[in-house]
């Protein structure tokens, strides 16, 4: 029971506080907006952290990269199938939000009268390459430094971090430097979600109070079909990659073993609390060791098809509440390449899921104030992403030892044992 608070209990205060702040606006309606400070407060802690968070948080990880380069042939392959298994994971999250339609019954009007007016598709005459280089360059520096130039910063601390990395001994202090400066951010964040269940309580009580509790069914609705879409991935495409490796052989020793890396990650919500477990068990599925201590890790970072999915539902329930099409092949195409990047990108980062959620923003124009929404949904996906983040890198160890050993490869480790 201790560990099971202790792995849980952030979440567990901040539904609570999401639960009293939904009750609280169906009950007391625009009364409510008396708490509207206290919600306001949170967001302001968020946005002032914001900026040193991205910039240290990418330009540490970057700067400190630096046994990546050995990693040969197997590390190639490991992300090719990360690639390929988070772009399928992102064509069909965005198949499922097309198909089933969570968000569907909200008053458009009220939500872009409360969150801030944003500009419909084609509401902007400038061409796509102007708007390109306005979304990821700044005509001045000072410029980075506001919420709303957020991918910019990202360039800037990519270029950061790979300049730190390439240039030897000289830049050891400074790397250093940038590595602390995470830390510290991320320290201060911890202490700001502290205030988190009161804060995202309060702002989720005006929204209610403001907007009716249709807003309710509509996050019900969302984590439903977030939920229903996780367990076809587990049960179904997961089943499909484990046969695609091994075949029939495949598909029962998946079963066999997933159980104990299922039951983790779920008990702990954190992929890196479940490597251990699931490097036992992917060995046991027969994979190689080298292969499995060199995918299970990585994955752990960088391969995140729940958090893939996550992102394309966060984008789409933003394009449905402030009344955009999502289904234009320009914004599908769109959609689907931004929850790819935050998916597989945003993840590899320390505090990238805040992160990759001011980026979906950004990229698409949306205003600041409509993160909060956002973080609703991180948090009522959090488990079944989980389950999928840690459980998909048994699947994509054994695609990697299927092309780095040869189609035989199971057959050769079932004679063996």
């Amino acid at each position: 029971m201790t560990n099971f608070w202790k792995n849980y209990r952030g979440t567990i205060l901040l539904l609570i506080g999401l639960i009293l702040g939904g009750l609280a606006g169906v009950i007391w309606g625009t009364k409510v907006n008396v708490v509207k400070p206290f919600g306001d407060l949170f967001l302001n802690l968020m946005y002032m952290i914001l900026i040193p968070l991205v910039f240290f948080s990418i330009s540490s990880a970057i700067a400190n990269m630096t046994e990546m380069k050995r990693l040969g042939k197997i590390l190639v392959t490991t992300l090719i199938v990360f690639l390929c298994t988070a772009l399928i994971a992102a064509i069909l999250g965005y198949l499922a939000v097309v198909i089933f339609r969570p968000i569907n019954s909200v008053d458009m009007a009220s939500i872009q009268h409360m969150m801030g007016h944003v500009k419909g598709d084609g509401a902007s005459n400038t061409s796509g390459l102007e708007r390109l280089v306005q979304t990821f360059t700044v005509d001045d520096f000072n410029k980075i430094l506001s919420k709303n130039n957020m991918l910019s910063l990202i360039v800037v601390a990519i270029f950061t971090g790979i300049a730190t990395s390439t240039s030897g001994k000289a830049a050891e202090p400074f790397a250093k430097v940038l590595a602390a400066g995470n830390v510290v951010t991320m320290k201060i964040v911890e202490y700001i979600m502290y205030y988190a269940p009161i804060g995202l309580g309060c702002f989720f009580a005006t929204v209610i109070g403001n907007l009716g509790s249709e807003m309710v069914t509509t996050y019900l609705r969302t984590w439903i079909v977030y939920l229903g879409f996780a367990a076809f991935y587990f049960f179904i495409v997961m089943s499909g990659y484990a046969f695609v490796a091994g075949g029939r052989n495949g598909f029962r020793i998946f079963w066999k073993n997933i159980g104990a890396p299922a039951i983790t990650a779920i008990a702990t919500s954190s992929s890196a609390a479940s490597i251990p477990v699931n490097l036992e068990y992917t060995k046991k599925m027969g994979v190689t060791p080298d292969i499995a201590e060199t995918v299970i890790p990585l994955g752990a970072n960088t391969h995140k098809d729940g958090s893939v999915v996550g992102g394309i539902l966060k984008a789409t329930f933003l394009f449905v509440l402030f009344g955009r099409n999502i289904t234009t092949p320009e914004n599908a195409l769109l959609i689907i390449a931004v929850g790819f990047l935050v998916g597989v990108v945003m993840s590899a980062i320390p505090g990238g899921g805040f992160v990759a959620e001011t980026v979906i923003i950004t990229v698409f124009g949306f205003p600041m104030t409509a993160l909060p929404l956002i973080l609703i949904i991180s948090e009522i996906i959090d488990i079944p992403a989980t389950l999928l983040n840690s459980s998909s890198n048994t699947t994509a160890g054994m695609l990697v030892t299927r092309f780095v050993e040869g189609k035989n490869w199971l057959n050769n480790y079932l004679t063996a044992h």
